[in-house]
């Protein structure tokens, strides 16, 4: 059978669309390659949220071709996913000859199966589907053919909130969410599989179910999907991404002090620490309702870790807007957070707003505040040196094959020396040192009297 080759740009959503995408070809027999170097058929997976994703999926493409071409190969070479919605018959020009978007990833065996047997020449199919929030729910084994320790399941496609600096609600169309008693039976399935953490994913999770399912006990439709997944028996843990902070109503933020396998991290993407921007951004908050919000979240659990997303150099954005994007950064004190450079994208509002910034002007700011990131999350980390952390142990390290990995609630990556017996077990590790966002310990032994006690294998430095 041929050999597929699928590489993903951008988001987790994004990673989980591939991931379906390879389970359904997998089952009707078609190899996964490990590389392109051999591929019959090569499909790239590529965000429009930023012009870089976009540039190097077109790079990547062209280079292969010319590999291909040289060697006397004739693969069949795709794109998916929002660049190939946004994009459409274009990138047939680019010598594409599958070109599939947001609502048709279940249709790519087919449509392979038309090419590879000659039906037809090209393909572009970006015509919108009803119930395709409903067909990304395949999912590969882990990998080497261990069980999957943790998974994320698909839960709505599209978005509503129409941002001025974002292209999805045109490439993802309009909110579509899927049943509760679907996405459970998903979750059930995994957690058969040996699936131990999910984590729940949409455009924004929050707006979850809201013309679908009523306000019941004072709960939104996104409350009830994770007090029924909450009830699945065998899961521990429960995260969801990525949200927006208008989905964070009492109910939510009451959840997290409620619910144990919800655990302590919430993800608030905040964009700007100015209202005025905020405001220009069509985010529908202001700084102090965002400041509000993990007040909130730190009453209910005061060891709650916070994550973000920040966009530098949006149009017109002085000097003062980005420094009180810098002293929010300061005042909240991010566990993480991630800052991402104004791209300018077609058919959005704000690339036709007036005061572009010069790219010298964002790349500058851009660094600025990533020293602020680095410098804040750098101490929270040092400050668990010393400490016993739990983690869900995920498999080996992916820089380290010969060292494990796990998470702690707080989602923080820990390095242990480990083996396959550790696979999906919750063990706690003595921190002994830090490093950048990443914790490395050793793992602790429980006595008769549940003190902990450090092992005897000792983590090396090096």
């Amino acid at each position: 059978m041929p050999q597929v080759f699928i590489k993903t740009y951008g988001c987790q959503m994004n990673e989980r669309d591939s991931e379906a995408v390879a389970a359904q070809l997998a089952a009707r027999g078609y190899t996964l390659a490990p590389d392109e170097t051999s591929a019959d058929v090569v499909l790239l997976n590529t965000c429009s949220v930023r012009d870089l994703a976009e540039q190097k999926a077109l790079g990547k493409m062209s280079a292969i071709a010319g590999v291909a071409r040289k060697q006397g190969r004739h693969p069949v070479l795709g794109f998916l996913g929002c660049m190939a919605q946004s994009r459409g018959e274009e990138l047939v020009q680019s010598g594409a000859r599958l070109v599939v978007g947001t609502q048709k990833f279940h249709r790519v065996g087919e449509h392979l199966d038309s090419l590879l047997h000659g039906r037809e020449t090209h393909i572009v199919d970006t015509a919108e589907e009803a119930g395709s929030q409903a067909a990304i729910r395949e999912h590969l084994p882990g990998p080497g053919g261990q069980r999957p320790v943790t998974a994320f399941v698909s839960i709505m496609q599209g978005c509503n909130q129409h941002c001025t600096f974002c292209i999805v609600p045109a490439t993802r169309g309009l909110e579509r969410s899927r049943t509760i008693p679907d996405i459970v039976a998903e979750v059930r399935e995994l957690v058969d599989r040996g699936v131990r953490e999910i984590t729940l994913l949409g455009q924004i999770v929050t707006s979850f179910g809201k013309r679908d399912y009523p306000v019941k006990d004072g709960r939104s439709a996104f409350v009830q999907l994770i007090e029924a997944v909450h009830e699945v028996e065998g899961l521990q843990r429960l995260r969801f991404t990525s949200p927006h902070p208008k989905g964070y109503g009492a109910d939510l933020i009451e959840a997290f002090g409620r619910l144990p396998k919800l655990v302590e991290h919430a993800h608030l993407p905040v964009q700007s620490g100015s209202n005025r921007i905020l405001k220009e951004m069509h985010r529908g908050y202001t700084r102090e309702r965002f400041l509000s919000l993990i007040e909130q979240l730190r009453q209910v659990q005061p060891g709650i870790a916070i994550t973000t997303d920040i966009i530098v150099g949006f149009p017109g954005e002085t000097e003062e807007d980005f420094e009180q994007t810098v002293s929010l950064c300061r005042e909240v004190e991010f566990d993480q957070a991630y800052a991402f450079k104004y791209s300018q994208r077609r058919d959005t509002p704000a690339a036709s707003m007036p005061g572009q910034l010069p790219e010298s002007v964002i790349e500058e700011r851009h660094a600025r505040l990533l020293a602020t990131i680095n410098e804040l999350a750098s101490r929270k980390y040092a400050e668990l040196v010393g400490s016993t952390v739990e983690i869900l142990v995920e498999g080996p390290s992916r820089r380290n094959a010969a060292r494990f990995e796990g998470r702690t609630r707080t989602n923080r990556i820990v390095i242990f020396e480990g083996d396959e017996r550790h696979r999906g077990e919750l063990l706690k590790i003595q921190v002994e040192r830090a490093g950048a966002f990443t914790l490395y310990g050793i793992p602790v032994l429980t006595g008769i009297d549940d003190e902990p006690t450090p092992a005897l294998t000792a983590l090396s430095h090096s």
